[in-house]
């Protein structure tokens, strides 16, 4: 439902270029990645795919049904991205699929030295000391995202780069991607670290910090509190933040009030007003404005569309 941050649309394969309608394929390679692009043109279920490398899926139209890990299948839908191990069969549906209304979406193989070398430069020369240290690594019982502004900026760099012909395209896909696995990295960790907080709020500084947010998100939440439970001052307190997650605490704190709002709205009896309110936003109008600038549309027609 969400209008932000889907990828760009791609021009689709001329009819009369098409190999197949069911996940035809385009390929750009790189010298440390691959970018392929899918399109399926008809209905049809259970259609295996698997690759050798490590690779970033990301959907730009239309619908999938992924069934990853043996676990039940899931709706995969534009503004969503999924990331699957090198030899991982991804068993895919596609239920609306046609000429009318296409699939298409990117898959980025990357090979597993160059993630390696990637992570472990950043291991060696870019983490926190102290009990907050923690490995740079990807991991996979987090697997699929909702893309925030940056990871979607950087896929469609990527698909521009990658696409091109410019002569430094390689140099320029390789500070895109970089970037781009860092951020994935970071999405886990503040997964990790939000599900730490729930079970054990005390255990960690960063556990304690995100636990009181989630206790508080219907209150007024100071940055100043936050930096005193932290024992940080402020400056230091939103490097240390975006540090470890990517992200400020005034975008996190935002992030997690629309997500329970998006839930409220999707109840009748609350009006978006009281959405607001409840959300810890003193200020409708700017709850409006944040929602439509992150949804894509305002929360009344968000509302609308759940309870239609």
């Amino acid at each position: 439902m969400s209008a932000r941050n889907q990828l760009k649309k791609i021009n689709l394969t001329n009819p009369n270029s098409l190999q197949s309608l069911v996940e035809n394929r385009r390929i750009f390679n790189l010298n440390n990645s691959e970018l392929n692009i899918f399109e399926s043109y008809e209905q049809t279920y259970r259609v295996p795919l698997t690759f050798s490398d490590f690779v970033i899926t990301s959907m730009v139209r239309g619908k999938k049904v992924m069934h990853l890990f043996n676990k039940t299948g899931f709706d995969y839908l534009p503004g969503e991205t999924v990331i699957v191990p090198a030899n991982e069969t991804m068993i895919i549906d596609f239920p609306e699929a046609s000429t009318e209304t296409p699939s298409q979406c990117i898959a980025l193989a990357v090979d597993a030295r160059y993630i390696d070398n990637t992570l472990n430069y950043l291991n060696e020369f870019y983490n926190s000391g102290g009990s907050e240290k923690h490995k740079w690594q990807l991991q996979f019982n987090q697997y699929h995202f909702d893309n925030d502004t940056e990871i979607t900026d950087l896929i469609n760099k990527l698909i521009r780069v990658c696409s091109s012909g410019e002569v430094a395209k390689n140099i320029f896909a390789d500070l895109n991607l970089k970037e781009l696995l860092i951020r994935l990295v970071q999405s886990q960790h503040l997964q990790q670290v939000r599900a730490e907080s729930v079970t054990s709020g005390n255990e960690g500084r960063l556990q304690f910090v995100l636990h009181h947010i989630h206790e508080h998100i219907s209150d007024k939440i100071l940055i100043n509190d936050l930096c005193r439970k932290a024992y940080l001052s402020r400056n230091e307190f939103f490097k240390w933040f975006k540090e470890q997650f990517g992200i400020t605490p005034v975008d996190y704190i935002n992030s997690e009030r629309l997500k329970l709002s998006k839930q409220l709205l999707a109840d009748s009896r609350y009006t978006v007003s009281q959405v607001s309110s409840y959300c810890g936003f003193s200020d409708v109008n700017y709850f409006v404005r944040l929602f439509k600038k992150t949804e894509g549309i305002t929360p009344g027609a968000y509302k609308a569309c759940v309870n239609a």
